[in-house]
């Protein structure tokens, strides 16, 4: 998806095709949510197949949709590649399921993710981001996009409990899941790389976790901790914990990456914005939350009504599919001034909500905000300069919003 402003006059929101791939992969969606926004905050489309969905585009509208269960539920799906069929992990899967029960799993995993709790990985951490950075340094072309990938397993693998040997194909194989149509991952057609991955990385955190409690081994991992969580005083089976565990893998390595990605080339396309950076440290956070809202990596969520709901001057039905423009709601100039102006001295920057809202706001939110704060001190405290070293490639993906290639080239920054 193209991350730059475009002239929207003229596009005629009742002709927009929404799951039109192409969009997202070669085009720039945003005068198109622009124009939604505007003239139709409540947008219908019918597919081809039969399908239909509706879309909330406004911040206020995709904040409700997100955060109100008992308006739109999250127990029949949460991801737009299962409109249509409801997702037959509803109601066991942490991202869809509703309260209570999604808080009772949700609460002991949320206490090892506080801001508290992940400042003891700090140092290792940035051990970490220094080592991924050292390559870029040498001068020659360092291809972001593609490294970044691996760059959440790197992170959290260890407080994961995933072995270093399994990082890389873990992270292919949730690549696969959130952009099942992009040429890097698919293998066949859409709906058999879903189902490959779904059921390679299912079985990878089932084998993980038999393994676990036939040997009796402890340790302090998520995963591990997610052995021990009981719902209603009733201990997840180990299908429960797959499903979780697959959950927690998704989230682990979809926003980090795509947020570095394009953050970076946001700021080698604006060397003045990356000047100050490096002059200010103290502007670091805000670049991270200005980051977050320009890239909107998890473009959209969806929810159904659980009844007629009337919203952005129009009405739901019960049952119905709506899709919640995260990517959209971030570019809203009601709540972002100048919202197409990538700018790390923007006040209210945090007021974004590229980790979602409500209920189901990232589990993983804050270790994310620390190893993005610590990417950018390093990439601003090492490199003298950054710029593009051919045209990126961006994500076939309606879902995910980021890049498989961002050739770049760095220069090392002298001290003085």
């Amino acid at each position: 998806m193209r991350l730059t402003p475009g002239g929207g006059r003229g596009i005629d929101p009742g002709s927009v095709d929404l799951f039109d791939l192409d969009l997202y992969a070669f085009g720039d969606p945003h005068p198109v949510w622009d124009e939604m926004r505007a003239k139709a905050p409540l947008h219908h489309q019918v597919l081809p197949d039969g399908r239909e969905f509706w879309s909330v585009t406004r911040y206020d509208d995709v904040c409700r949709v997100l955060g109100d269960h008992r308006e739109f539920t999250s127990e029949r799906g949460t991801v737009v590649t299962h409109l249509g069929v409801d997702d037959v992990a509803a109601g066991t899967l942490m991202t869809s399921t509703d309260p209570p029960r999604h808080t009772e799993v949700r609460r002991p995993l949320g206490t090892r993710l506080t801001a508290r709790a992940v400042k003891s990985w700090e140092d290792r951490i940035r051990g970490t981001v220094v080592r991924f950075l050292e390559p870029a340094l040498d001068g020659e072309v360092f291809d972001l996009a593609e490294q970044a990938l691996l760059l959440p397993a790197l992170v959290t693998g260890p407080l994961l409990g995933i072995p270093e040997k399994d990082w890389e194909e873990l992270v292919r194989l949730t690549a696969m899941v959130t952009a099942p149509s992009d040429p890097h991952f698919r293998q066949g057609s859409e709906a058999a790389t879903l189902a490959i991955s779904h059921h390679e990385l299912l079985a990878y955190v089932k084998e993980w976790a038999g393994a676990r409690r036939a040997d009796g081994r402890e340790d302090d991992s998520l995963l591990h901790h997610l052995m021990n969580v009981r719902p209603g005083g009733v201990p997840l089976t180990d299908e429960e914990i797959a499903l979780d565990g697959y959950s927690i893998l998704l989230g682990a390595n979809v926003t980090t990456p795509h947020t570095v990605s394009g953050t970076v080339q946001a700021l080698a396309e604006r060397p003045e914005q990356f000047e100050k950076a490096r002059a200010d440290p103290s502007l670091i956070p805000n670049l991270v939350e200005e980051g977050l809202r320009w890239t909107s990596a998890a473009c959209n969520f969806m929810r159904y009504a659980v009844d007629d709901v009337e919203i952005a001057g129009g009405t739901v039905p019960a049952r119905g599919a709506v899709v919640a423009w995260i990517g959209s709601a971030n570019r809203d100039a009601t709540r972002f001034p100048d919202p197409h102006r990538f700018d790390i001295t923007r006040s209210g920057a945090k007021r974004q909500i590229a980790f979602g809202f409500g209920p189901h706001f990232c589990i993983g939110a804050p270790l994310a905000r620390m190893t993005l704060r610590i990417f950018f001190e390093e990439l601003t405290r090492r490199f003298g300069s950054i710029g593009l070293a051919g045209e990126p490639q961006h994500l076939r993906s309606y879902f995910i919003a980021g890049m498989t290639h961002l050739p770049i080239v760095a220069q090392k920054r002298r001290t003085p």
